[in-house]
């Protein structure tokens, strides 16, 4: 143990001499005209994680930071660091300003008016507050310390130290560091951005590890300089990148970890030793056994249920829909040990994995194979075996012999059994036989369409008055079910009329039929609404100016593509939107007598794998009607940079038919 040591405090003093060195050596080099636009320049960047054979890792990290304009001085006037305290503690070590004696004008360490210039520890005491949180109530913490004044040219250097892991479980019993080790005992694993906010001239990961451990490990998205060395009985790994600039963020692009160069390390073996972890510990805990109260409401939920997917979507719905989301703290319980069904229950409420949890102990109690899994909601999994992971859901295992995931978080009064905003999104299976990394399949825009029709009549003196039906499924049904299910009963009627007050101010909601949104499991949302807009059309002697009052963007809330940034014609990065989609419109509207169109926007077609449109006006042969039509499919929810030009091109369409309108004309006969 002496002999490790030793070798690790001259592998430590190394490192941080070395770095400190190049530090002093930048900092006069580092110029403004060098890093335009930069607040803050991350001189370096040095992490030490030194593993140990239990799992638990002393993670040194060293930082040398350079203030470049008044506001990084106020960036960098608190150091902070976020820890939960019941997986993980940090300490702020240390932190030095180096005052700038070109901000001054002054020699290092000559006086100016009472004020010694030169390298400065900050004595102020370390605070320790709770964490802003949202939602999820589980004691996440801070730790501060004010800096204090700092001017332009000004550097902090920083200490930093942390031993734990992200997430706890429920073992309360462990004492010292033996709390510290990670879930998978013996395993280490790490997921390491080489991306910031501010320019980074040198970013510098070593890990220390037994050798006996075989750490896999892949550089995403970029380049990394690497080195591998062996030392006895431990191995070393370093990891350096230099200049590493501010990536440019793009309207609608994907998470930035999907993009930006990050480092990913693991010593688990593969995805299905993770599966077969995952199953075992909450299997050990005894997460999903069913009480007689627990069963005793799974027999009065399916005493309707006629057949295996009966069953399964009635129990899914009443997890989704009675468990509310809310996670408080239950003191050493948050983590990949799912809380019991029994507490779940009696609760009532809980986050992701307390309704996944819940869900599977209600399948089994009805005689379901179901068990809990792992995903992570907005972002991909990387196949190198680290815990990616920040969301959990159900797989059940149904006649077909498949298993099936269902996700009673993202279901309340949603149509599905699996949001298909989760399309395109990786999950592993907590299973006993163990279960390789898994990919939702795109979920057909069909799937997902908003329909709206509507008949109407236009008076001489511009009065629009008709019938609007709209019908939609899905993610769409969700869209618009929202404002009955997030909206109090009284504030129905105004949300529905102010749909129609988003297209033209005037309008008056004559009737509106919903029947109960509640009952969404009965079929999709239908809404029926009678309407009446004084002065819609625009007249000017013999002319009209209109539009069809579906074309205008009612109800453009269910459709997310018309809320995207099209300005750039072309895209770096993928892209995401909300769900597939298939968006239906048609209207027909009697004209006063003897008029006819002299101007309507283009007729547009066109279709390919990313996305179609087709859209026209045209006068009916049978009478006096104008009609419009549009069909638009958008495929996928998550879209290469090359696909951006096709849905570009159909979004732009139809934005084209909201913009602009139809002019008719009086035809004298």
């Amino acid at each position: 143990m002496l002999k490790r040591f030793n070798f690790l405090l001259v592998i430590l003093t190394g490192l941080f001499l070395s770095m400190s060195a190049i530090g002093g050596d930048k900092l006069k080099s580092i110029k403004a005209e060098d890093f335009p636009g930069a607040n803050v320049v991350v001189v370096f960047d040095s992490t030490m994680a030194d593993v140990q054979e239990s799992g638990l890792t002393y993670v040194n990290m060293h930082r040398l930071y350079k203030v470049m304009t008044p506001a990084g001085a106020l960036q960098m006037s608190v150091v902070k660091i976020d820890y939960d305290p019941l997986s993980a503690a940090v300490e702020i070590k240390k932190v030095v300003i180096h005052k700038s004696a070109e901000s001054v004008g002054q020699a290092p360490g000559e006086s100016h008016q009472g004020r010694q210039y030169g390298s400065i520890e900050v004595t102020n005491p370390v605070l320790d507050y709770p964490a802003p949180a949202r939602a999820i109530y589980w004691g996440a913490r801070e730790k501060m310390i004010e800096v204090g004044r700092l001017e332009p040219g000004d550097a902090v250097e920083v200490w930093l130290f942390r031993k734990g892991f992200t997430y706890a479980l429920l073992d309360g019993e462990q004492e010292g560091d033996e709390r510290y080790i990670p879930p998978m005992k013996g395993h280490f694993y790490d997921i390491v951005p080489f991306y910031s906010d501010d320019p980074v001239v040198e970013k510098v990961y070593r890990v220390n590890i037994p050798a006996d451990k075989v750490l896999q490990y892949e550089f995403y998205n970029g380049d990394i300089r690497s080195s591998a060395n062996r030392h006895g009985d431990m191995m070393t790994y370093t990891f350096t990148k230099k200049d590493i600039k501010p990536m440019k963020r793009e309207p609608g692009m994907v998470d930035f970890s999907d993009t930006a160069p990050k480092l990913l390390m693991s010593t688990s073996p593969d995805w299905y030793a993770k599966s077969k972890w995952f199953y075992q510990v909450n299997e050990d805990f005894g997460s999903f056994e069913w009480t007689p109260e627990i069963k005793a409401k799974v027999d009065e939920i399916l005493k309707e249920a006629k057949t295996e997917l009966d069953s399964v979507s009635l129990l899914t719905h009443w997890v989704a829909d009675e468990v509310r989301y809310s996670g408080i703290s239950m003191g050493c319980g948050e983590g990949y040990t799912l809380h019991k069904g029994e507490m779940t229950f009696a609760d009532r409420c809980g986050v992701c994995k307390d309704k996944a949890g819940m869900l599977v102990t209600m399948l089994r109690a009805a005689g379901f194979e179901s068990y809990a899994a792992m995903t992570m909601a907005g972002s991909r999994i990387d196949y190198i075996p680290a815990d990616q992971f920040n969301h959990s859901v159900t797989v059940v295992k149904l006649k077909d012999g498949q298993y099936h995931l269902l996700d009673p978080t993202w279901v309340p009064f949603i149509r599905e059994l699996w949001s298909s905003a989760e399309q395109q999104q990786n999950y592993l299976y907590g299973l006993p036989e163990g279960a390789d990394l898994g990919l939702t399949p795109v979920s057909p825009a069909e799937n997902h369409y908003i329909n709206i029709s509507g008949k109407s009549a236009l008076s001489i003196d511009g009065t629009l008055e008709g019938e609007l039906t709209i019908t939609a499924e899905g993610q769409s049904d969700g869209a618009i079910r929202r404002m009955f299910t997030g909206n109090y009963k009284d504030q129905w009627n105004a949300a529905i009329e102010m749909e129609l007050k988003r297209v033209n101010p005037a309008a008056e909601m004559i009737s509106v039929d919903y029947g109960d949104p509640y009952k969404y499991l009965e079929g999709p949302i239908r809404i029926v609404i009678r309407f009446r807009v004084t002065g819609y059309g625009i007249v000017n002697g013999d002319e009209m100016v209109v539009k069809s009052f579906i074309a205008a963007g009612f109800f453009k809330r269910a459709m997310g593509h018309l809320y995207m940034d099209t300005k750039s014609e072309t895209k770096i990065y993928p892209f995401r939107d909300r769900c597939s989609r298939q968006v239906s419109l048609t209207e027909s509207i009697t004209l006063p007598a003897n008029f006819q169109i002299i101007y309507s926007p283009s007729a547009e077609t066109f279709s390919d794998e990313t996305a179609s449109f087709e859209g026209s006006y045209e006068m009916s042969l049978e009478g006096n009607v104008l009609r419009m039509n549009q069909l638009a499919n958008y495929n996928k929810r998550i879209y290469e940079a090359d696909e951006w030009p096709s849905f570009r091109k159909a979004t732009l369409a139809q934005q084209k038919f909201i913009d602009e309108p139809v002019v008719l004309k009086k035809v004298v006969n």
